[in-house]
């Protein structure tokens, strides 16, 4: 077997986590490296840590696939003084490569929920707010007949006409249109203050709506007509495969403090614990699930008929709004803690992947825990007033 190219490796990656299930604030995707180099190592890790690209330095890895974003933010600076400059310049140094996979690796099937789930026992698991993997706009304009291939064109340049495995999808039909040039226009069909009717193809096209700008600029730009006429329509789409959290039963019923136990224990460890807001003695059967921070799903969960939600980041109002409303018992097992049982399902299938289609990469998981919470003081044992 020969070794894969880094554009082969990111086919593969998002062919199990595509970045259209990316939520729209999201980045996602190949954030430095050569698509023709060889990647031959692969390591796999939750944070852009600086020590995490010691780790792939020193391992001589040739990836470094991350979950959270190192440029989620916008930024003017990647000097080498700054914390995000040293992590990409020390990647570059070595030669390897960085790319995320974020909120679309949350969504997709056999992701970061659905590992969460499998290591805490669940069965029968559902996405607990399903997506659509967008949300998509369509785009309809009317173009002359010989300009729709150049328009459309332009407009999948820019990110438009992409449907699963297929790109550069359209739809057109021919008709009559009909414009009445005002004095002062320059039509490119017919003159001034003469009613025109023509032949024009309607060209349709899907894009995701975090596009929809940057593809209505590529489509003025490529359009022959002096005054563009488009409709933008917002698309109400929903898949049921795919989304975020999950929500799953036990095999055997247990309660709420039980549960936790078995979360400290199927978890890595983190100084800070496993946090439970509800009654101990509660029983559990059915449980919901958020890797990473989920109390925006709170009352989906409750809705899902949960009697425990276990995510992580949960703050003090929701979560005590959700106990006087008697909603299910909530369980914070850590931000890093619950997305870190990702990384060995990821590992394992992205060296399936290139073993089938006759290639061979090395993976590694990294050991490091980069949850930034280092130690906890326990209260205090005075009462107090």
């Amino acid at each position: 077997m020969t070794a894969s190219s880094l554009a082969q490796i990111v086919g593969l990656l998002e062919q199990r986590y595509p970045p259209s299930l990316a939520e729209a604030w999201d980045a996602v995707g190949l954030v430095c490296g050569d698509p023709q180099q060889p990647v031959a190592k692969v390591l796999f890790a939750v944070d852009p840590h600086p020590d995490v690209v010691a780790e792939a330095t020193q391992w001589e890895a040739d990836l470094l696939l991350v979950h959270h974003p190192l440029l989620l933010q916008a930024v003017h600076s990647v000097a080498a003084d700054t914390p995000k400059g040293r992590v990409l310049h020390g990647l570059v140094r070595s030669g390897c490569a960085l790319y995320t996979a974020h909120t679309n690796a949350d969504a997709a099937e056999g992701g970061v929920n659905d590992a969460l789930a499998t290591t805490l026992g669940l069965v029968n698991t559902q996405p607990l707010a399903s997506g659509t993997g967008g949300p998509y706009d369509k785009v309809v304009t009317y173009v002359p007949p010989d300009a729709a291939e150049a328009v459309g064109s332009a407009m999948a340049d820019a990110g438009a006409g992409t449907i699963g495995e297929y790109t550069r999808c359209t739809w057109r039909v021919v008709g009559d249109g009909s414009f009445l040039p005002g004095d002062r226009a320059r039509p490119l069909i017919g003159e001034p203050g003469v009613l025109e009717r023509t032949p024009e193809a309607r060209l349709e096209m899907r894009l995701p709506r975090a596009l929809r700008q940057q593809v209505l600029t590529a489509l003025v730009r490529a359009h022959p007509y002096e005054e563009v006429a488009y409709d933008v329509y917002e698309l109400a789409e929903a898949r049921h495969d795919v989304g975020m959290g999950r929500v799953g039963d036990l095999a055997e019923p247990t309660t709420v403090g039980a549960f936790a136990e078995r979360i400290r224990d199927r978890l890595p460890r983190t100084p800070l614990g496993v946090r439970v807001s509800g009654n101990p003695a509660r029983a559990v059967g059915r449980v919901a699930v958020c890797g990473g921070a989920g109390d925006r799903l709170v009352q989906a969960a409750a809705a899902a008929g949960a009697d425990v939600f276990v995510t992580s980041d949960l703050r003090h109002h929701p979560a005590l709004e959700n106990l006087a409303a008697g909603g299910p018992a909530l369980v914070d097992a850590g931000h890093f803690a619950t997305e870190w049982p990702w990384l060995p399902v990821a590992a394992q299938r992205l060296a399936a992947d290139a073993r089938e289609h006759g290639t061979t990469v090395e993976v590694r998981v990294s050991s490091l825990v980069t949850d930034p919470w280092t130690a906890v003081v326990p209260s205090s044992s005075k009462e107090q007033p």
